[in-house]
C-alpha cells in the first residue's frame, strides 16, 4: 500500500512539474518600425511595401482601390507630415508613390480579397444592388434634409425682374441686396441641412465649423446649378426668383458667371434626383482632407457609408450606366475649383460694395486660409440677426472655450428634435 502510495506521489510530483513547466522564458521586446515613411507617424508595420501607418496605408489602399482622383489648389508642393497629411490628398497620394508604396500591392490585395470571396450567381449579382437598413435609412434621412432645405425646382412659383437683364455692369446695386439675402437664407439652410446629416452632430463643434465653412461654397454653388433652366439659360433661387445669365453676373457671380453656368450644363447629363443631390452634397461636406480638423479619420469613417450609398443608388438606379457613379463624384473636383475662386470673388465685392458685406456670407464664404484680417470680424455681433428662424444657436460658449462658433460667432447646435 506504502508503495501505491509513493508511486501515486511520485505521479503527483511529475504531473505537477509538467503542468507548472519550467520558468517561462521572457518575451521578445516588440518590433520598432521606423517611422511612417508617408507623414512621420508612429507606424503599425509595412504595408504595401514601406513602412507606414494604419491612417496611410488605410487612405492609400482606398485611393488605389477605387480610382480617386484627387486635386491640389496650391502648387502640388504641399508639406506632407502627421499634422497636414489630411490637408491635401493629391499631395498625400504623391507622396505615397515617392517613397515607395506599391499600387500592384494594393490592386492584388483587393484581388486576393475577391478571390476568396464565392462565386456570385446571377441572384447574387442583383443584390449587390440592394443597400442594407442602415444604409437606407440613411439615405432616406439625408433625402428628407436635402428636400426641406432645398425645395425643387418643379415646386417654386418662378418671378422674374427686368433689372439690368440685357447688359452686363461691374454690379447692380438692387440685384446685389436680393441676391445676397437670398445667398443668406440658402446659408443658414446649408447649416441646417449638415445639421440633420447622420453622424455630423456626433463631431466636434470646430470640427463642424471648420467642415461647414469650407464647404458652404461648393453647395451654394451646387444647388444653384441644380435649379438650372437650359432652355431659357436661366437659374432659379429658393424664393421663385429667376434670374437669367446677364442678371447672375450683375448680381454680383461677376467672372464667376461663366464658369458656374458651364458646370449647371454639365449636371444636365447626369440626371441626379434629390436623393443623389443630397448625398452627394453631404459628400461634399464631410470629407477628412479639409485643413485644421481635429478628427479627419472620423471624419473619413463618415464619409464612407455616404460613398458607399450613392454608389449602390446609382448604380441601382441606373443599372445600364455603370460608370455614372464616378462620373456624379468627379463634379466634386469642379466644384472645389469653382469654389477656390468664388472666395477669390467675395473679396473682390467687398472693394466693390459700398457699403459692408453681410457678415454671414463674410464668414462663410471667404476663404480663411489664404485671407487674414486685423479687423474684428463682424459675425461676432450675433449670426442670428442675418439667419432665419430655421436654424436654432445657443449661447456663445465661456471665453476660452475651444469651439467658438463659425468664425468666432455662436457655435452649430443639434436640431431639436433631432431624427
Amino acid at each position: 500500500m506504502h508503495s501505491h502510495m509513493a508511486e501515486a506521489n511520485d505521479g503527483q510530483s511529475s504531473s505537477s512539474e509538467e503542468y507548472l513547466g519550467s520558468p517561462p522564458s521572457p518575451l521578445p521586446p516588440p518590433r520598432i518600425y521606423k517611422p511612417c515613411f508617408v507623414c512621420q507617424d508612429k507606424s503599425s508595420g509595412y504595408h504595401y511595401g514601406v513602412s507606414s501607418c494604419e491612417g496611410c496605408k488605410g487612405f492609400f489602399r482606398r485611393s488605389i482601390q477605387k480610382n480617386m482622383v484627387y486635386t491640389c489648389h496650391r502648387d502640388k508642393n504641399c508639406v506632407i507630415n502627421k499634422n497636414t497629411r489630411n490637408r491635401c490628398q493629391y499631395c498625400r497620394l504623391q507622396r505615397c508613390f515617392q517613397v515607395g508604396m506599391s499600387k500592384e500591392a494594393a490592386v492584388r490585395n483587393d484581388r486576393n480579397k475577391k478571390k476568396k470571396e464565392p462565386p456570385k450567381s446571377p441572384e447574387v449579382e442583383v443584390e449587390c444592388y440592394t443597400l442594407s437598413p442602415e444604409l437606407e435609412d440613411m439615405i432616406n434621412k439625408i433625402n428628407k434634409a436635402h428636400q426641406e432645405t432645398f425645395p425643387s425646382l418643379c415646386q417654386l412659383g418662378k418671378y422674374t425682374t427686368n433689372s439690368s437683364a440685357e447688359h452686363r455692369v461691374q454690379l447692380d446695386l438692387n440685384l446685389w441686396d436680393k441676391f445676397s439675402e437670398l445667398s443668406t437664407k440658402c446659408i443658414v439652410k446649408i447649416v441646417e441641412f449638415a445639421k440633420r446629416l447622420p453622424g455630423f452632430p456626433s463631431l466636434t463643434i470646430a470640427d463642424q465649423i471648420t467642415l461647414l465653412k469650407a464647404a458652404c461654397l461648393d453647395i451654394l454653388i451646387l444647388r444653384i446649378c441644380l435649379r438650372y433652366t437650359p432652355e431659357h439659360d436661366t437659374m432659379t433661387f429658393s424664393d421663385g426668383l429667376t434670374l437669367n445669365r446677364t442678371q447672375m453676373h450683375n448680381a454680383g457671380f461677376g467672372p464667376l458667371t461663366d464658369l458656374v453656368f458651364t458646370f449647371a450644363g454639365q449636371l444636365l447629363p447626369l440626371a441626379m434626383d434629390d436623393t443623389e443631390a443630397g448625398l452627394l452634397c453631404a459628400i461634399c461636406l464631410i470629407t477628412g482632407d479639409r485643413q485644421d480638423l481635429e478628427e479627419p479619420e472620423k471624419v473619413e469613417q463618415l464619409q464612407e457609408p455616404l460613398l458607399e450609398a450613392l454608389k449602390v443608388y446609382a448604380r441601382r438606379r441606373r443599372p445600364d450606366k455603370p460608370h455614372m457613379f464616378p462620373k456624379i463624384l468627379m463634379k466634386i473636383t469642379d466644384l472645389r475649383g469653382i469654389s477656390a475662386k468664388g472666395s477669390e470673388r467675395v473679396i473682390t465685392l467687398k472693394m466693390e460694395l459700398p457699403g459692408s458685406m453681410p457678415p454671414l456670407i463674410q464668414e462663410m464664404l471667404e476663404n480663411s486660409d489664404e485671407v487674414e484680417t486685423t479687423t474684428p470680424s463682424p459675425c461676432k455681433t450675433n449670426i442670428a440677426h442675418t439667419s432665419t428662424a430655421d436654424a436654432t444657436f445657443p449661447p456663445r460658449p465661456a471665453e476660452g472655450s475651444k469651439a467658438q462658433g463659425i468664425g468666432g460667432c455662436v457655435p452649430i447646435a443639434p436640431l431639436a428634435p433631432p431624427f
